[in-house]
């Protein structure tokens, strides 16, 4: 009897943690708790909330820092009270946004090599939320383009690069924010709240114009874009406290393409895409392990591969820019693992024979420049991130998205402006056949 072996080329895909001499230690963390993921990391640094002194810190802590964190070292210190999030910014390794509980929001450029001193002077303030401010998220294509969402149920989308100005306010939510993710190209703003909805919004207009209900559960849901695909995931819990995820299509939130349930536990899952080889890799809190899936090409269906098993439990997860990678041992992805005082790298790697560089594995990836400004952002315009090859032959040569397989999708300004160029022609259409008529 034949036995059919479904092609993948993720099938053996392993995870695998760093030695502990590679290990970040002593590292004293917030007490504050939240729904961020604790820990952001770009090519050259990661970022975690720390509890030592006054007001709220942030220690910014390069990659090559490894071993115990030193006594004293220099930190952002420039919030009131504690910082619940930050984000870096995708174009530039330098500037960090930071959300704190003192209802503000902060950009801050840190030195090369990193801190050398406390910093307390911040590039700009976004000072406009009633409340604590609980997420920071850099705009993935625009430049200076952040997103903020607080416990006063609002999201505000600003303009860094004017001193902070803000320029949309998100209607709709009746109660807390608990994650907000932007989509592939930025076109897409989604939110979930405690109120059990997920909204999709064009985040240069007000309203949402989509929303469903994807979880039973009460407990706080997470949001996931897969890639340039128009769909989405979502990880939360049934009404029986049992942990699944559902995928999405944006298009058209009446029923979802695909439910997968996990487990019993109790900790939310933190989702990451890897567009590049159609991966989903879950993280939970309070969890040692780490599942991954791969997720069809038409995102109607999934697979298990396999999970990172650990016998430390994980306060939060981030993972690496592809730029950062070995590309020729075949590592795909790697991940920081928070836990209660330590950050440990976890390396995701599909083994191959050959030492070559592998297309199949490494196609052009994201190249953290810009597509455009905030003003183009702002006045309507979507656009695909710019891409850039991983062969080292080709030395990281950026192309401007021309290996993209979809378009931008059009805003709602610009849908809104093609509609009155229609209607008005429509008109004139209906004119002149009515002067022929008569």
């Amino acid at each position: 009897m034949s036995r059919f072996v479904r092609q993948s080329k993720v099938r053996h895909l392993f995870g695998t943690g760093d030695k502990k001499e590679n290990t970040y230690t002593h590292l004293r963390l917030s007490s504050a708790t939240g729904d961020g993921q604790y820990i952001k990391a770009n090519s050259k640094y990661f970022a975690v909330s720390y509890g030592s002194g006054g007001g709220g810190a942030c220690a910014v802590i390069p990659f090559s820092l490894v071993g115990a964190l030193p006594n004293g070292y220099p930190m952002i210190r420039g919030h009131k009270s504690a910082i619940l999030d930050f984000d870096f910014s995708p174009f530039n390794d330098t500037i960090l946004a930071t959300a704190s509980d003192d209802c503000t929001s902060k950009i801050w450029s840190i030195p090369d090599g990193g801190l050398k001193e406390n910093m307390t002077e911040p590039l700009c303030v976004l000072d406009g939320h009633l409340r604590k401010v609980n997420f920071a998220l850099f705009h993935p294509t625009a430049e200076n383009v952040i997103a903020t969402a607080s416990a006063d149920h609002t999201v505000k989308i600003w303009d860094a690069g004017v001193g902070g100005a803000e320029k949309v306010t998100l209607e709709g939510h009746t109660e807390l924010v608990q994650d907000l993710k932007w989509s592939y190209d930025g076109s897409t703003l989604a939110t979930s709240s405690k109120d059990k909805l997920m909204r999709l919004y064009d985040a240069r207009a007000p309203e949402a114009y989509a929303q469903c209900k994807p979880h039973e559960g009460s407990k706080c849901f997470k949001v996931c874009f897969l890639g340039n695909t128009g769909n989405l995931v979502t990880v939360g819990f049934t009404r029986q406290s049992k942990r699944q995820f559902k995928i999405w299509d944006s298009r058209n939130l009446d029923k979802c393409i695909k439910t997968q349930d996990l487990d019993q536990a109790s900790g939310v899952i933190m989702p990451h895409f890897d567009e590049s080889n159609n991966v989903l890799y879950l993280a939970g809190k309070g969890d040692g392990n780490i599942r991954y899936f791969e997720i069809s090409d038409k995102s109607d269906n999934c697979f298990s591969i396999s999970e990172y098993r650990s016998s430390t439990s994980q306060k939060g997860v981030c993972f690496l820019p592809k730029r950062n990678l070995n590309i020729l041992k075949c590592e795909v992805q790697r991940a920081l693992k928070l836990t209660s005082n330590t950050v440990e790298s976890v390396s995701f790697t599909i083994p191959r024979k050959s030492d070559r560089f592998q297309p199949d594995l490494f196609p052009d990836c994201y190249a953290g420049v810009p597509a455009m400004t905030a003003d183009e952002y702002f006045g309507g315009k979507n656009a695909n991130p710019p891409l850039v090859s991983l062969d080292p032959a080709k030395g990281g040569k950026v192309s401007a998205g021309a290996a993209n397989t979809k378009k931008a999708r059009m805003s709602y300004i610009q849908i809104e402006s093609e509609l009155k160029k229609a209607q008005a022609r429509i008109a004139e259409l209906e004119a002149e056949v009515a002067k022929l008529k008569a």
